[in-house]
């Protein structure tokens, strides 16, 4: 479905951007005090990219083959909104690491910059060209 299509390829760019921005002060900022490092946007956005993501193994572009046509930006998705919702959980839970929250602390949130950069790599790829396999 062409809207999938279209959500991947903008939340792949949107959340690849959080996640290379990080914490910086050189974010977007809007108009009353909004940017796109606040907690509960980054929290929405994830939500939104981890079920695009799964939307789109299920729904791929007309005349694409399942599952695998869509592969590197349904990854890339849910990879990149994984992240942002374990931050929002990590930066709120109260309760001490467990030793797999260290796992992917390690594993991901180190590399979250790798991880943004991938993303808006598959955002541009998925974009300019839609029916190639894997992208």
């Amino acid at each position: 479905m062409l809207q999938f299509y279209f959500l991947a390829v903008f939340l792949n760019a949107l959340t690849g951007y959080m996640l290379i921005t990080g914490d910086s002060d050189n974010a977007l900022e809007f108009k009353s005090n909004f940017s796109v490092m606040d907690e509960t946007f980054r929290l929405i956005i994830g939500v939104l990219s981890v079920v695009t993501g799964l939307l789109k193994l299920l729904s791929p572009i007309e005349g694409d083959i399942p599952v695998i046509g869509d592969l590197i930006p349904a990854i890339s998705c849910f990879l990149t909104g994984f992240i942002l919702i374990f931050e929002f959980y990590k930066s709120r839970s109260t309760l001490d690491e467990t030793e797999n929250a260290e796992k992917i602390n390690q594993v991901l949130v180190r590399n979250k910059k790798i991880v943004g950069i991938a993303a808006v790599a598959a955002a541009v790829l998925h974009f300019l060209f839609p029916k190639v396999l894997l992208l």
